[in-house]
């Protein structure tokens, strides 16, 4: 991407250097490894981990004034297993995930305890009631009074999954609970000892490992104020964002990260699950299925939301206009379109999930893009729950937030 000229210079010096530092944060990622300008903010805000102060204020309100799609989202929230103040947590000290969930030992338990920590935090925040705050601070003490590793094949996906949502509960809880969290450092020790070397180096994977270990480093930095490793996250994010949404303006073949030498065509199409006709908004796990493109999407859009509340929008720059195609062409096929046979074999796997109002409110709501199918497919499916494994509750905390 280059420069582009200031259309309006009345708005400002202000103005003009936002506008410029935009710009020449979008070059970037045409330079694999590089630093954004200044992509740690100085000052770090909390909450600030894909849902700011603003936006839970914003959904609290419209709850407790019983609109709609929020209190109905609430209320989905509110009844689910997440939300249940007689959880009781199951943690170990190593946890280890195969394969195909083969083995799964402490797998499922954690990233649903780390989910339902988040769940009890956004339940604290909207009533008020303490007894979900010292919930969720009880399956976060629980965790890292024991935990100490991750093994087996999907450790790094693991870590990245149950990290990501740790993080979100943990801002919550730590920046409006005034009730008391005594184990607070422990769990930041944990979170920096345990979960952030198992991820912040990336993966050679299918690209949603990388994006989703990248959005749980990005999370976990904000908590831990950690310029250096919010940096490196997300230095890896801007690559592998390159390297899984394509655009045309990429040129005849996708981007890719440079040290998983995809450096021939017949390399490329065989990564990209033996697609070979790229168009804009394809993804690299289109044509394997929906729903890992749907984690890849999630996490795009989680990163970029945190980005834009630490003070750098990346939603003007390519990340926002890959995650804008990749969100309309894989909802346009999710709402029935037929497929055409250059895609895919002519066959896809649908089932993108609940994956889609971070992004939409973000490029619609505040950007103005018209984006009809991610609306007809994010009105369809509306109030979001949750994937159980690191998604959970956007038509409440995001759908049609101004925030």
């Amino acid at each position: 991407m280059s420069a582009s000229r200031p259309r309006r210079l009345r708005r400002g010096r202000a103005a003009l250097f936002a506008l410029l530092t935009t710009a020449l944060v979008g070059t970037l990622v045409l330079r694999p490894g590089a630093k954004p300008a200044e992509a740690a903010p100085a000052t770090f805000t909390h909450p600030g981990v894909t849902v700011s102060k603003g936006q839970l204020d914003f959904a609290r309100s419209k709850v407790l004034a019983g609109a709609q799609p929020w209190k109905g989202a609430y209320d989905r929230m509110a009844a689910s297993k997440y939300a249940d103040l007689n959880r009781t947590p199951k943690p170990r000290a190593v946890v280890e995930c195969g394969s195909y969930s083969n083995p799964n030992l402490g797998c499922t338990d954690e990233r649903e305890d780390a989910i339902a920590a988040y769940t009890q935090a956004l339940m604290w925040y909207v009533t008020r009631d303490a007894r979900h705050a010292t919930k969720a601070v009880q399956l976060m003490d629980a965790w890292s009074a024991v935990i100490r590793d991750h093994t087996n094949s999907n450790a790094p996906l693991q870590t990245g999954w149950a990290g990501s949502s740790w993080a979100k509960a943990a801002e919550i809880v730590k920046h409006t609970y005034t009730g008391g969290w005594p184990d607070q450092g422990r769990f930041a020790t944990v979170l920096r000892d345990v979960y952030l070397p198992e991820i912040i180096n990336g993966s050679h994977s299918n690209g949603n490992w990388e994006l989703t270990m990248m959005e749980a480093a990005v999370g976990i930095s904000v908590f831990l104020e950690d310029r250096a490793s919010y940096d490196k996250a997300m230095a890896k994010f801007r690559t592998r964002t390159a390297a899984y949404v394509y655009l045309a303006s990429d040129g005849p073949l996708p981007k890719t990260v440079p040290s998983q030498n995809l450096d021939t065509r017949d390399k490329i199409v065989r990564y990209w699950q033996n697609q070979s006709t790229f168009v804009t908004g394809l993804t690299q796990e289109t044509c394997r299925d929906f729903t890992h493109t749907g984690y890849g999407i999630s996490s795009i859009s989680h990163v970029a939301e945190t980005s834009r509340i630490q003070g750098q929008d990346l939603y003007g720059t390519d990340v926002g206009e890959r995650l804008r195609h990749a969100l309309g062409f894989q909802a346009k096929y999710e709402q029935g379109e037929p497929v055409p046979g250059w895609l895919c074999g002519g066959s896809l796997h649908l089932g993108l999930g609940p994956v889609t109002e971070v992004g939409y409110n973000a490029l619609h709501n505040r950007l103005g893009f018209a984006m009809t199918n991610t609306q007809a497919l994010t009105e369809r499916t509306r109030p979001s729950g949750t994937d159980n494994l690191f998604v959970a509750w956007e038509t409440l905390t995001h759908g049609d937030n101004p925030a």
